[in-house]
């Protein structure tokens, strides 16, 4: 999924670069949005004059523009809904990032707005609202970047439209798109059909599908030992590609795939769907989806139909299932595994550095831990893009060039996820790829394992 590209390393004596006033350019489905947008305050300075993991900088180079001003991040993100804690707690995680850093990125003053890319109506993402915010997004001159969206079929929405900007592409960061048609070649036209100017204006954090998928189907094989798998998929843009993906590594890995369809999100229940799969016996179902998407019902009627996720059929979902309170409380869910692109938090305080340290402290802010892995992600991409800001002239061509330039590289002692990050030029990937296999049990995703990936 991402491919590597880096170039200067950030030194750790010049961590105060954002939060002071110097950077080198070398570090580098209805309503809302506009009209649900919410600026947050501008940020105040840490406690004790510290900087956070955000403040980073680079050696050598030329100077970045002495002139300052004010910017603004947005963050797109669904509000309504399942996804509502998840998003919640990342716009927290965005907003305790631009605390500690005191609101600066170089010689610029930054801000954040939130919109809502939900309605109330769909429980989750709407084409209509994804499509209005990138047209609000493009319209609020003081926006330089967006951090989003949470999922990829929004995002497939929007950065054709944030590319168009008639001054200059607009830079997009997700923290959670894992569909790999945003960067690389996966469906037919893409990854260009989302760049119509020709210019790359999309990034993300966090591992692709393809390897999401394939960590799955292996895992179901070498630790499990299953050897049926039933696959289901909810028939959305992510939901899709991530049951490709596992299928493909299924049959690599000598997995016989016995079902393969799609859930009908509106269905009152799927217990005829179980029933149809009884004679096949299959000892795996794979959900290709979002929990959005009616997931726990399909959870209590496989568990009604097949039996317990610790029995004889296991169930193993991608991270469209991963930080759902409601899916963690099912009593039908326990036992099911969940992987995640990414690291989650518990494995991040352990680590110790920098990622536990922002993980502590949100919870010392927030008063809880974050809801979904991805919060901590949102945080991340929120950095990147800072490091970006700082690195510019302030203007979106300028931020988006920066963040694309090869040269900005998060170190590990200031990144929020842990480890040293940055992103490829060319396709917009991130050079880390984290998996973990996670066990949902006493109402808890425990992390089991992490999964390498090629």
């Amino acid at each position: 999924m991402p491919t590597k590209g880096r170039t200067m390393r950030f030194k750790k004596a010049s961590a105060l670069c954002i939060a002071l006033a110097t950077v080198a350019v070398a570090c580098g489905d209805d309503n809302n949005s506009s009209s649900g947008a919410t600026n947050a305050p501008a940020a105040t300075a840490a406690p004790g004059g510290t900087t956070a993991p955000g403040g980073t900088t680079a050696s050598g180079g030329t100077s970045a523009p002495a002139a300052g001003g004010s910017v603004v991040i947005a963050t797109d993100l669904p509000l309504q809904g399942a996804s509502h804690d998840a998003s919640t707690d990342t716009n927290n995680a965005v907003a305790l990032l631009l605390e500690q850093t005191g609101g600066k990125a170089g010689n610029f003053t930054v801000t954040m707005k939130t919109y809502d890319d939900s309605t109330a109506a769909k429980g989750g993402w709407d084409d209509a609202t994804c499509a209005k915010n990138a047209n609000d997004h493009v319209a609020n001159t003081a926006e330089v970047a967006v951090m989003g969206t949470y999922n990829s079929g929004c995002a497939k929405i929007e950065v054709p439209v944030l590319n168009q900007d008639p001054s200059g592409p607009m830079l997009m960061v997700s923290h959670a798109n894992t569909n790999p048609g945003l960067t690389k070649a996966w469906d037919p036209g893409e990854p260009d059909k989302y760049y119509p100017s020709g210019t790359r204006n999309y990034a993300r954090i966090i591992a692709t599908d393809d390897f999401q998928g394939q960590a799955d189907a292996q895992f179901a094989k070498q630790d499990l030992k299953v050897t049926k798998c039933v696959v289901l998929n909810d028939a959305q843009t992510y939901g899709v590609g991530v049951a490709t993906a596992f299928k493909d590594e299924a049959k690599k890995q000598g997995i016989e795939i016995v079902a393969d369809e799609a859930w009908d999100a509106k269905q009152p229940n799927y217990t005829a769907l179980f029933e149809g799969f009884k004679s096949l016996n299959p000892d795996c179902v794979f959900l290709g989806g979002i929990n959005d998407n009616n997931g726990e019902q399909l959870i209590r009627d496989k568990v009604a139909v097949l039996g317990a996720n610790d029995g004889a059929v296991k169930l193993i979902a991608p991270d469209g299932f991963t930080g759902y309170p409601t899916v963690q409380k099912l009593a039908e869910a326990q036992g099911m595994y969940i992987s995640f692109a990414g690291l989650p938090a518990s494995e991040l305080i352990k680590a110790g550095g920098a990622g536990a340290k922002f993980v502590t402290d949100f919870k010392a802010k927030y008063g809880h831990d974050p809801a979904s892995a991805y919060a901590i992600y949102g945080a991340a991409a929120a950095q990147y893009i800072m490091a970006a800001i700082a690195a510019s002239d302030g203007t979106r061509k300028g931020v988006r060039d920066a963040a694309f330039s090869g040269k900005i590289t998060i170190p590990a002692d200031q990144s929020i996820i842990g480890k040293e990050f940055s992103i490829d030029a060319k396709s917009g990937d991130v050079s880390v790829r984290d998996m973990s296999i996670q066990l949902l049990k006493d109402n808890v995703e425990t992390f089991l394992k992490p999964w390498p990936v090629g």
